[in-house]
């Protein structure tokens, strides 16, 4: 924010580059809180319902990024980036890049590199909302990485879209746990998918089964809070569960879908894992020293 010549205080101006849904979500909540914007897109026609509701439309990239220091990238990856933002490198110094595309740890670790060496600073973000929680702080939030100074000169602005979640200097670090945390979900909703396909092949809808499968997504914090101590100490005994009676359950989900003519390549990869897992000599530890078989790991 600044003070104005009347003694007002105005809001941060921002450039939003990348106006899909995500970018078009963030413009909006940027306008309804008071800050100006300017934004771009490659496909200029998506700036044009935004320009009428009060942002401003940048002709070019070079436009986009001389308006503003703040600049937020909402792009589809980290190659996206480079290919708007090549082309306009002489227009990056002194501008701040919130990077909220997603892409892999490694990546935003040398895109911090590529824009410092044009003068421009690097945060990466991981948003965790899709574009309908944007502009809800209470109800969301998104990692962020990079220049602590920087993420600190900037958060009050940033936290008009989400809440914050600063994670450290390192600017793959972001990128990382939004990763995990999509590993988690993605793997969930799949395993989710599956079963439906199953039910439907077996005359219940989804709708019958949502009740049951809320159940058991209701039921995961609490394993998670028992076994995670266990892991973080590197133990997994047998007192609670044993691999191999988890192994014959899984080798039933595997059989039930076969038998009722569904795919079985989701399952079957949990299949694979869990008979690594009794190859390795885990027959009697916890289902949780497969994390030792994900890691590589054959020691016990």
């Amino acid at each position: 924010m600044s003070t104005t010549s009347n003694g007002t205080t105005s809001k941060q101006s921002v450039t939003v580059i990348g106006l899909g849904p995500m970018g078009q979500a963030m413009t909006r909540a940027f306008l309804a809180a008071g800050h100006p914007v300017t934004v771009w897109n490659r496909t200029a026609a998506r700036a044009e319902e935004l320009a009428a509701e009060g942002a401003t439309r940048a002709a070019t990239v070079e436009v986009a990024l001389a308006a503003n220091e703040l600049v937020i990238l909402s792009l589809t990856d980290y190659d996206a980036m480079y290919a708007v933002l090549e082309p306009a490198a002489s227009a990056l110094a002194g501008r701040v890049l919130v990077n909220l595309s997603s892409d892999t740890p490694a990546k935003a670790r040398a895109a911090a590199v590529w824009a410092d060496g044009h003068g421009a600073r690097h945060l990466t973000g991981g948003v965790q909302v899709p574009p309908s929680g944007i502009g809800r702080p209470e109800e969301s939030a998104t990692f962020y990485s990079g220049p602590r100074e920087v993420f600190e000169t900037h958060a009050a602005t940033l936290q008009v879209l989400t809440a914050t979640d600063y994670r450290g200097a390192d600017p793959g670090l972001a990128a990382l746990y939004y990763q995990l945390q999509m590993d988690i979900f993605w793997t969930s909703m799949t395993g989710w998918l599956h079963a439906l396909a199953v039910a439907g092949a077996n005359g219940i809808s989804a709708g019958e089964f949502l009740p049951y499968a809320t159940s058991t997504m209701a039921s995961l914090p609490g394993f998670l809070a028992f076994y995670t101590p266990r892991i973080d100490k590197g133990e997994h005994p047998g007192d609670v569960d044993r691999l191999a009676m988890c192994a014959a359950g899984v080798d039933h989900i595997v059989h039930t879908a076969r038998d009722s003519g569904v795919d079985v390549t989701l399952p079957a990869a949990v299949q694979d894992a869990f008979r690594r897992g009794l190859a390795d000599g885990r027959s009697g530890d916890s289902f949780t020293s497969l994390i030792e078989v994900f890691k590589g790991s054959n020691s016990g």
